[in-house]
């Protein structure tokens, strides 16, 4: 297997991790929506401490609803510094301290704090229950499907705190698309100093690969090794798994190189900007026969570097659309296939309303039916 030196050497061709290193693995490409490389992504495993980024994602959701505050400040209960004092990674809170959201946000999400992931959960939902709660109401809101969460630090739980490679790219994706500027302020930090203990974030690619911040490692001798990691480079974003290694050292390396080996093997070009027209979809009973269609975001494609590819695009929509449409209510997917091979299906709206058609309009449109 490569090395794992980065910036890659010259002449040095990077290639995705081995089952041995790597035995479940995913690479999606945020930016065009595109699977690049996948092993197992649907075999559910224990994410240990990668468990974390759902607790960072329900607290992000809260700070966004107002109901939780980066300033606002918690204490540890006696119970909670009897359990968690120094057991696993920790943020070393002391028994009487009173700690800020936004500390313990970054203790969890740069150091790994059991005790953190407690007392957030304690403070916030007012019982690691309640918290457990939202956690799995969030995996649902997401379409996490094979997930389920019991604990708020992924501690050893015999099982019951189980996901899956795919589930946790959506979980990732979710989390970057939907709270970009928490995203920046909480990962990808080098380390952290706290009650005068200093400590390094054990990001494999952080500060080793180009372009990357992030996420969470994970480990239990029940789980393996794992990581949830994601890179940016140009506008471009590529988000891994790799789970179940067989040590520190292989899910580091492997890590690596399937993310540079994404960046390196696959060029990513534009095919539709934000809005753009794309097509335009028949409508029955409307004051127009026809509306525009776009998307609501870029629409980019990945393709194998130095290689000549077929691109295929169909817009599809059960139709003739019937009468009203609101502008921006979603009626139709854009099937982008490559080679024959559909890779990617993009939600279209409606760029216009369309009001249901009076008398007269009702006759013409009638009469252009007869006519064609």
């Amino acid at each position: 297997m490569l090395g794992a030196a980065s910036p890659m050497s010259q002449g040095d061709i990077p290639r995705p991790p081995s089952p041995e290193d790597a035995p479940i693995a995913l690479l999606v490409d945020l930016s065009s929506g595109q699977t690049l490389f996948e092993r197992e992504s649907d075999r559910r495993f224990v994410p240990a401490s990668i468990t974390k980024v759902m607790t960072a994602m329900v607290a992000f959701e809260m700070i966004e609803s107002r109901s939780l505050f980066p300033e606002q400040v918690m204490t540890v209960r006696p119970e909670t510094f009897r359990r968690w004092s120094g057991v696993g990674s920790t943020m070393y809170l002391p028994h009487d301290a009173r700690v800020r959201v936004d500390e313990l946000l970054h203790g969890i999400t740069t150091v790994s704090g059991n005790d953190a992931s407690v007392v957030l959960a304690e403070g916030a939902a007012g019982s690691v229950a309640q918290w457990l709660a939202g956690m799995n109401a969030t995996a649902a809101k997401y379409g996490m499907l094979d997930s389920h969460f019991n604990t708020p630090n992924g501690w050893m739980d015999e099982g019951q705190t189980f996901t899956t490679a795919r589930d946790l790219v959506t979980l990732g994706s979710a989390m970057v698309r939907r709270h970009p500027s928490k995203y920046r302020h909480f990962f990808g930090a080098e380390g952290l100093e706290y009650n005068g203990i200093t400590q390094r974030n054990h990001d494999p690619i952080t500060g080793s690969v180009e372009g990357a911040d992030g996420i969470k490692t994970g480990f239990t001798n029940q789980a393996g090794y794992g990581f949830l990691g994601s890179a940016e480079r140009n506008g471009r974003r590529l988000m891994m798994v790799v789970a179940a290694s067989p040590s520190g050292r292989a899910r580091n390396s492997a890590s690596r190189d399937l993310i540079e080996w994404g960046f390196a093997n696959f060029d990513s070009i534009p095919l539709f900007e934000k809005g753009e027209p794309i097509a335009q979809a028949r409508v029955q009973d409307g004051s127009a026969g026809r509306v525009p269609l776009a998307a609501q975001a870029p629409v980019r494609l990945s393709i194998p570097r130095d290689r000549q590819a077929r691109i295929d695009l169909a817009v599809r929509y059960e139709g003739p659309l019937r009468a009203p449409i609101e502008q921006g209510e979603q009626v139709a997917r854009l099937l982008i296939s490559v080679d024959g091979e559909q890779v990617n299906s993009v939600p279209l709206v409606a760029q216009q309303t369309i009001g249901e058609a009076n008398v007269l309009r009702r006759v013409f449109n009638g009469l252009l039916g007869w006519l064609a």
